[in-house]
Order: C-alpha cells, then sequence, then structure tokens
C-alpha cells in the first residue's frame, strides 16, 4: 500500500510541473513516504533526512515532507527533533500534498496535516490518472481497520475501515488494464472487510474479472475472520482469482492469540484452511508470524511450529515481537531479547525447509508465469507463476505482458528459472 501511495503522490505532483529524478542532489523537493509498521522507523526518517542534509550542505536547501505513517504517529515529535522537516502529511491526508507544497512555497511556515479524511482524499484522487504501466499493478481498495490487535498502530495511523465504491475501483482498474497491466493486486489493510453499500469482496473480484484484458488478480492483506464462505465459493470457479492466499496467523497458540486480540482460535483458522483446500485442493498459503510476542512460553511457541508444519506455508514472513509506541502490546512485558532471537532461528529454519521442499516439488513441472520485464541481461525475462514465485527464463524474443507456461529446471533462495515449454505439433515446435 506504501508503494501505491507513492505512486498516487507522484501522480499529484506532476499536475504542478514536477518530476521525478533518480539523483537526489537535483531534487527541490523530497517525499519521504513512511510505514510504521516495523522497528525503528523512526530512526529511519531521521537516517534519510540526514543524507539530504549533507548533499545539501552548500546548496539552497530543498522542501522535505514527511509523509505516511510515522507523521501520522509521531508528527509532533517529528517537528521538534528535525527542524529540517517543512511539512507532515498523514496517509489520510497526501491528496493535499500540491496545496501543502505551494505553502511552502510561499514561506507559510511549517504544515502539520495529520487530518483523517479519507473520503475526501479518494473523491481527490479519483480525478487523477495514474502514471503506472506495470504488468503487475496495486490498487487500493479498502483503508483502515477496527481490529484492534494489541501490536498493531493501523487504527491509530490508518483510521477505521473504509471501502472505495465499486464503480470507482472498477474505473481505476480498467485505466490501469489500458495502460498495458495484466495483473491487479487488490489492497487493504483488512482487504477482505471490503463493504460498500451490501457489495462485499467477491462481487468486486467477479466486477473486475470481466475487464476483458485482465488475466490476473491478488488480494492482499486478509484477516481470518473476516474470510465469508462468498468468499471461499469464488474460488470454485473463477479463472482470473490467483490459488495463493496471504493469511496473517501471527502465532499457533490460542493463549497468545488472545492476548494479541486476534479474534479468532487455531481452530477457527485450521477450519478456514480446510474449507479453502476444499472447494480448491490447488490453494496454497503464505502468512506472518510474530515471534517473542510478550508471555510466549516455550510451549506456545512449539504450538507456533506445529502449525507451520501442519499448513505448509510456501512463504512465511516472521519477525521479533516490535512494540508500536501508543498500541497497548507495547506497555507488556517483553520476552528476553536472546531467547526471542533463538526461537525466531529455530522457526525459520523450519520454514525454509518447507519452503526448499516445495520449490523442489517444482523441478521438471509445468508452471503459468506471467512476464513483467526484461532483466539487465537482454536475453532473460522475469515473471511469476500463480504462487507469486519469481521466476527467470531465457528468451530471444519480447515476453513482456504474456503468460507462459514454464517449466522449472532448478532454484536458488528466492528464485526459480526454467525455460518456456515447447509444444510439439507434427514435428514443428511452437511456444
Amino acid at each position: 500500500m506504501n508503494e501505491y501511495d507513492s505512486d498516487r503522490i507522484f501522480d499529484l505532483a506532476k499536475k504542478i510541473n514536477y518530476q521525478k529524478t533518480e539523483k537526489l542532489e537535483e531534487a527541490d523537493c523530497y517525499v519521504l513516504n513512511t510505514c510504521h509498521i516495523r522497528e525503528k522507523a523512526t530512526e529511519k526518517v531521521y537516517h534519510d533526512i540526514g543524507r539530504v542534509k549533507k548533499k545539501f550542505r552548500n546548496k539552497k536547501k530543498p522542501i522535505i515532507i514527511v509523509a505516511g505513517c510515522v507523521a501520522q504517529a509521531e508528527g509532533d515529535v517529528l517537528l521538534k527533533k528535525e527542524k529540517y522537516i517543512d511539512a507532515l502529511v498523514g496517509p489520510q491526508s497526501y491528496h493535499q500534498l500540491n496545496e501543502i507544497i505551494s505553502k511552502i512555497e510561499k514561506d507559510f511556515g511549517r504544515i502539520n496535516f495529520t487530518e483523517f479524511e479519507v473520503i475526501e482524499k479518494f473523491d481527490s484522487l479519483n480525478v487523477v490518472e495514474s502514471s503506472k504501466n506495470n504488468i503487475s499493478a496495486y490498487l487500493t481498495i479498502q483503508e483502515g481497520c477496527d481490529k484492534f490487535c494489541k501490536f498493531c498502530v493501523v487504527p491509530y495511523t490508518r483510521g477505521a475501515e473504509f471501502s472505495r465504491s465499486i464503480n470507482e475501483i472498477v474505473s481505476e482498474c480498467k485505466h490501469l488494464v489500458d495502460s498495458g497491466s495484466r495483473e491487479i493486486t487488490l489492497l487493504g489493510q483488512n482487504v477482505n472487510a471490503y463493504s460498500f453499500k451490501g457489495k462485499k469482496l467477491s462481487n468486486l473480484i467477479n466486477e473486475i474479472s470481466k475487464i476483458k484484458d485482465l488475466k490476473r488478480i491478488r488480494y492482499t492483506t486478509s484477516h481470518p475472520i473476516d474470510f465469508s464462505n462468498d468468499l471461499i465459493e469464488i474460488y470454485k470457479n473463477s479463472e482470473k482469482l490467483m490459488p495463493l492466499i496471504h493469511l496473517p496467523v501471527q502465532s499457533g497458540s490460542d493463549k497468545i492469540l488472545q492476548s494479541m486480540n486476534r479474534k479468532h482460535t487455531i481452530k477457527d483458522y485450521l477450519n478456514l484452511i480446510y474449507k479453502l483446500k476444499k472447494t480448491n485442493p490447488a490453494i496454497k498459503f503464505s502468512s506472518d508470524f510474530i515471534i517473542g510476542y510478550p508471555g510466549e512460553t516455550d510451549g506456545d511457541f512449539n504450538d507456533t511450529l506445529t502449525l507451520l508444519k501442519e499448513v505448509g506455508f510456501i512463504n512465511s514472513y516472521s519477525f521479533i515481537f516490535s512494540p508500536r509506541p501508543g498500541t497497548p502490546a507495547a506497555k507488556m512485558k517483553l520476552v528476553d531479547n536472546k531467547l526471542a532471537k533463538e526461537r525466531l532461528l529455530v522457526f525459520q529454519k523450519k520454514a525454509n525447509e518447507i519452503k526448499i521442499n516445495y520449490r523442489k516439488s517444482l523441478y521438471n513441472k509445468k508452471v503459468c508465469v506471467l512476464f513483467e520485464n526484461q532483466t539487465k541481461n537482454k536475453n532473460k525475462f522475469f515473471g511469476r507463476d500463480e504462487y507469486l514465485n519469481s521466476v527467470i527464463v531465457d528468451s530471444s524474443y519480447d515476453l513482456k505482458g504474456k503468460i507462459k507456461e514454464t517449466i522449472i529446471s532448478k532454484a536458488n533462495q528466492n528464485t526459480l528459472f526454467g525455460e518456456i515449454y515447447q509444444k510439439k505439433m507434427n514435428n514443428i515446435f511452437a511456444a
């Protein structure tokens, strides 16, 4: 979502004649779009501003704008500590960017614009065309969260759940497809909570599936308690909806889930996995895990390992618990850091074993790859299969935007390698 927001910030700035530059020292305006989910997010802001200061030590100072969730959560502290910042813009206020830049140019003083105006934001952005022409594109359909997991800062930085209208989303989706996109990933902090005038995520997927040149649909990130039966059922027949589901569980322990205020049990989670697999056996899962959450015992951690092995997640994103300022969990007693690191290593070793075995199972198998771009080596093309696995092949002709059956021959930690499947027809080979 931060990447999507950054693209829209650029689309806005273009309207007042700003252009992107790859050279920091050429910038007249520097927008740092931040995320507050990970540890040390605020320190990274100060570090990046320090780099700008060095570049402009003997030059006219550029406009410095800090946007996004760090600006929302820690705005007053940022302004007080770093005098180099000209403005703060929250994630629900960046549609005001051009007005803010204009005020700074006219020396109106420092600005803190961190109001929650999500409806106004999307009303403003709907009339600004996207400049992206990526084969695979992001599209925000929902923002905010009402779940209030005790470790999560999103409700405080993005606000309550808000869903855009289906018409707005379909219109933006058509524009992206007309610009060359063949895959759309629908974004939301709690994407499967999407709801607009009685229409749910399943209704939206059916609508955008009608767009002729759109080949693939994905969505992220889902909450287990919002995975409704109508969304499960759509996996029976939808040819465009990809069979990889990112379904964060965070812990395999019911005690820890309750402490997190996750509102589901491991039994609930496994029943959902079972329903989805029964509906479509091709579905596979990835997930997020927090290791060393306050109160986690060896038994709780072992329950998490058990869940990891039982589901067989093809991708697992795991982190040691990092307290976010302003959240209830920030006040809880931390697990010993050395112990948490040891558990994380054990978890990641097992998760990696599962991932490696899954990748090995793909050797000499056909996968369908949507090719996104050409690598620096002009004879190689990069794409992703149905399960978001990165795939690279050699090709003497342009594969960008095409879906090709590919035979996997080898793999490393992050990438599969293969060759385009050749169909044999009366002694003539065709790709």
